[in-house]
């Protein structure tokens, strides 16, 4: 309760101020073009509401944004041999009904809880005003580091997810599309949401707490890539310019798109590894060599 109370003095504060972008600046100092850019989105305005409908906006952007590449290839004839399973089209009916349950996740689960991040990040000592911003070096070390934690997190979360009751009640709402589409990354029950997105916001916050600062332009691009990655994974398609492809510990498409379709194996969202050490992708690796057979013959 008192760390929560910290918190709750920490909204109360931040939702009674406003930016200066003077009060920022170090003395001496002169921002770049992207860091001038970047503090007047603040400057005059409340840094808490500011900072949740930037986050918000750029979630809605990205997500949406992202899929429609994959949207548009379900009408092109000439892709749908990389669509991983043919036999299972996706109808209007599927879509409208996906994107009327995101509506609810990301306006009423999501949206409070973005508004909630950034007292609690502040405390953590994420940084979002303050410069100078961070280089490009820092936040590709960062964000690999996030990828990496995040993956450990989601794989063992989802291994619990499919325990017979939580299953059940809980996560059997995402697998309702045994052919998903990239538009389904997010569309699981509020629990789900919820948990599975604390391995997104908790690798900065671990990382505050044991290592050193992280920027909010740093959360930012780290966001923007795991949605890329997680709408890639339920894109449905395996293109021979996938990423997997070239980088084989990467999961992608091929390897959840397994999962929805058998509902068992491929745990883990970014990388194969847990599944490997762990054991957890045989059936997968029986899977694809049957239909290497079957090519062969």
């Amino acid at each position: 309760m008192e760390h929560l109370d910290i918190v709750l003095q920490n909204v109360r504060g931040m939702l009674n101020e406003t930016v200066s972008i003077a009060d920022k600046i170090p003395a001496g100092y002169t921002p770049t073009w992207a860091e001038s850019l970047w503090l007047s989105l603040f400057d005059g305005r409340n840094e808490l509401l500011t900072f949740t409908a930037l986050a918000f906006l750029m979630h809605e952007f990205v997500y949406f944004g992202r899929y429609l590449p994959f949207l548009v290839c379900d009408y092109i004839p000439a892709l749908q041999k990389y669509k991983i399973q043919d036999n299972k089209p996706v109808t209007r009916e599927m879509k409208w009904r996906c994107l009327r349950s995101l509506m609810f996740s990301h306006f009423i689960i999501e949206g409070p809880l973005m508004l909630g991040f950034l007292p609690l990040a502040k405390l953590a000592g994420i940084r979002t005003t303050e410069m100078p911003l961070p280089g490009w070096t820092e936040m590709a070390m960062q964000i690999a580091v996030f990828f990496v934690l995040e993956d450990f997190w989601h794989y063992w979360i989802h291994r619990l997810f499919h325990w017979g009751p939580l299953y059940r009640r809980v996560h059997k709402i995402h697998h309702e599309f045994s052919a998903p589409f990239g538009m389904t990354a997010e569309y699981a029950h509020p629990l789900e949401t919820i948990i599975f997105g604390q391995g997104t916001i908790g690798g900065p916050i671990l990382y505050c707490q044991f290592v050193g600062s992280v920027h909010a332009v740093t959360m930012f691009a780290w966001i923007w890539l795991r949605l890329f990655q997680a709408i890639d994974a339920h894109s449905g398609y395996d293109f021979p310019w996938s990423l997997h492809n070239f980088l084989p510990f990467w999961a992608g498409a091929d390897h959840h798109d397994y999962h929805h379709a058998a509902f068992v194996n491929n745990f883990a969202s970014s990388f194969r590894w847990w599944d490997s050490i762990f054991g957890t992708d045989a059936k997968y690796h029986a899977h694809k060599a049957r239909l290497a057979a079957k090519k062969v013959q």
